[in-house]
């Protein structure tokens, strides 16, 4: 149990020390979460203005929504995943770029992420599409549906780990890249998404001071308003800059993986000893 704990921190250290030497890499997931936020607004807007709420619940209060608004659901999705998927694959091409002893910019990740548009296009579509699938099961019934589709967003998320560094580099289609990335996953045991897991609560830890921040900051918010919000502000902007942070990191320890994973090839920052022990398979 400790030694998976210290790899994990090895790892999360690793990732970072790949992040403070390419710190332009920062970047895409900035640009990640202003697109989702765009996407957001640009949806949410004209529905509350003009969707009659009052008629998506039926007599028993269960959510009725009408047909029209899985459409809708479909195409947020896509443009959500379209956006992630992009900034990604520009952060897994740079990422593998430095790995190489290049220095990418933020312009060739750009350029590199375009070149694979076919495929960001079409495995948007089949995230979308499961996306959609997922929310109607999870709607179909109130508990058992949110169950089911909780087990099958889990296996697949899983089986869709390696998708994106397999579309950036191997340029397959999204089924061949499913395919590809369940492939590598059986060769690694599974033991990259623990790495992923323990990458995670190395991010927990740190962010911890702002969510403490957080909560003195509402505290506070019934007895010195001005400082309680001050608090608070400065808590939140914290936990902002740890998810993106928290991304980037994700994102390179991706790569990382992927590449030793699929090439055999140790990324520059990273410990040979510690992704051989991270991929032990399970006894």
């Amino acid at each position: 149990m400790f030694e998976r704990i210290s790899n994990g921190f090895e790892l999360a250290r690793s990732s970072w020390h790949v992040l403070r030497q390419e710190k332009q890499l920062i970047v895409f997931p900035i640009l990640s979460g202003l697109g989702c936020l765009l996407v957001l607004i640009s949806f949410a807007i004209p529905i509350a203005a003009l969707a009659p709420w009052d008629n998506w619940w039926d007599r028993n209060g269960d959510w009725d929504a009408p047909p029209w608004f899985y459409a809708v659901a479909f195409a947020f999705y896509f443009c959500n995943y379209f956006v992630i998927v992009f900034c990604n694959a520009a952060l897994i091409s740079c990422s593998l770029m430095s790995f190489n002893g290049q220095s990418p910019t933020i312009n060739d990740g750009i350029q590199a992420a375009m070149s694979r548009l076919p495929q960001i296009f079409a495995w948007a579509l089949v995230s979308a599409t499961v996306g959609v699938i997922l929310k109607i099961i999870e709607n179909a019934h109130e508990k058992v549906g949110e169950i089911v589709s909780a087990i099958l967003g889990t296996a697949w998320t899983i089986m869709t780990y390696f998708v994106v560094p397999v579309l950036v580099v191997e340029n397959v289609g999204p089924f061949h890249a499913i395919s590809r990335s369940m492939q590598i996953l059986r060769k690694t045991w599974g033991e990259s998404l623990a790495g992923h897991m323990r990458i995670g609560f190395f991010i927990l830890l740190l962010c911890l001071p702002g969510i403490l921040l957080c909560v003195l900051g509402f505290v506070m918010l019934a007895t010195h308003v001005l400082i309680g919000a001050l608090i608070l502000g400065m808590g939140l902007v914290y936990l902002i800059s740890c998810t993106v942070i928290s991304s980037a990191l994700d994102v390179i320890f991706l790569s990382a993986v992927y590449q030793f994973a699929a090439n055999q090839q140790v990324a520059p920052g990273f410990d040979a000893r510690v992704l051989e022990r991270a991929f032990e398979p399970k006894k």
